[in-house]
């Protein structure tokens, strides 16, 4: 919001009871001063984009709630209040979210809203949800303050708002996450559950990419880099291979889907595409008939065998120390290449 406040604060002090009250006087003032915001950020940001010719789906806006503002104000960690200035530390008392129809769309929208109002901070969630080892879908949220310039909103100059900007399927995913998640609150995590939409994150990131492709083709005029390639994550890999390799081979554990991210890296296979490339009709014949399997090898057991069909060797030497037991994994990877080059000979 309008940043109205002198000195410097004090990182992690407590909000009192009469922080918590002058909050609420501010905020209903606010509201009572601006009764329309919702409606007139949501029409300002439709113009902005009808206007600059960005294909999207829909622009939702929402005013935080005094009881949402107020449980946010009192949220704690490690025994200190989160915004000890709520007022001016909270940045989504107005958010707003825009979906389009493809994620090439999204740096347009970025690039818009960078010059349209000052960015305060922009984080890529995919990103930020793939280096801390977890699972989801992509989105991007950046905070913007109103400047004197922006269209349409010069009464609200100075304030703060967030903006999330998501495709439609990844939308779809996070309500109906939120939804699921929101119903199960209090009771223990269901393994079968986050399988599932671990699942379901792989199969949205190729449909967008898939989607992007499709726009590209149909408007080769239209700014869109032909080269997409969705990345590879340890949370994506079960999807992208259950659409690559059908149901042929099953699911393997979650946490070995890391490992198996590790494998691929150490040969620089790190998007969709190389994958593919990866897992041909061709090779993945021969790697199974040269094994003659005794049993269905997993996702992670038959891309570790493909990986040593083509690499041999120079897979073991890259990947021998990888995992949880070096010392037998180098031994079998011997034993596998050994029966490999039989299968071949």
């Amino acid at each position: 919001m309008k940043n109205e406040r002198s000195g410097k604060k004090r990182k992690g002090a407590k909000p009192s009871d009469d922080t918590i009250a002058r909050l609420g006087s501010t905020y209903h003032a606010w509201v009572a001063v601006h009764p329309d915001a919702g409606t007139a950020f949501q029409q300002a940001l439709v113009e902005l984009l009808g206007d600059a010719g960005v294909n999207f789906d829909r622009v939702d806006v929402r005013i935080k709630s005094w009881p949402s503002l107020k449980a946010k104000a009192r949220k704690q960690r490690d025994g200190a209040y989160v915004y000890p200035d709520p007022w001016n530390d909270i940045r989504d008392v107005v958010g707003a979210r825009i979906t389009v129809l493809h994620s090439t769309e999204i740096p347009a929208v970025l690039t818009l809203l960078a010059d349209e109002f000052e960015v305060l901070r922009s984080v890529d969630k995919a990103q930020e949800t793939r280096i801390a080892g977890g699972f989801g879908y992509g989105s991007h949220h950046v905070v913007l303050r109103v400047t004197d310039n922006s269209e349409n909103l010069e009464s609200y100059a100075g304030t703060q708002f967030e903006v999330q900007i998501r495709t439609v399927l990844q939308h779809a995913w996070a309500e109906f996450e939120h939804d699921i998640r929101y119903k199960r609150s209090g009771e223990a995590p269901d393994p079968q559950i986050d399988r599932a939409f671990t699942l379901a994150a792989g199969l949205i990131e190729l449909a967008d990419q898939q989607f992007d492709q499709i726009a590209s083709i149909n408007n080769p005029h239209h700014s869109v880099d032909t080269g997409v390639d969705a990345e590879l994550a340890p949370e994506t890999l079960p999807g992208v291979l259950t659409v690559l390799l059908g149901s042929r081979f099953p699911l393997s554990r979650p946490s070995d889907y890391r490992f198996l991210m590790e494998l691929l890296r150490a040969h620089d296979i790190e998007t969709v595409s190389q994958l593919a490339e990866l897992v041909n009709a061709a090779d993945l014949e021969a790697v199974g008939s040269a094994m003659n399997y005794a049993f269905v090898p997993g996702q992670v057991r038959i891309i570790d065998d493909v990986l040593l069909n083509r690499f041999a060797t120079e897979h073991i030497e890259r990947t021998a120390e990888l995992g949880n037991r070096p010392k037998l994994r180098r031994d079998r990877l011997g034993t596998r290449l050994a029966a490999l080059r039989a299968g071949r000979g």
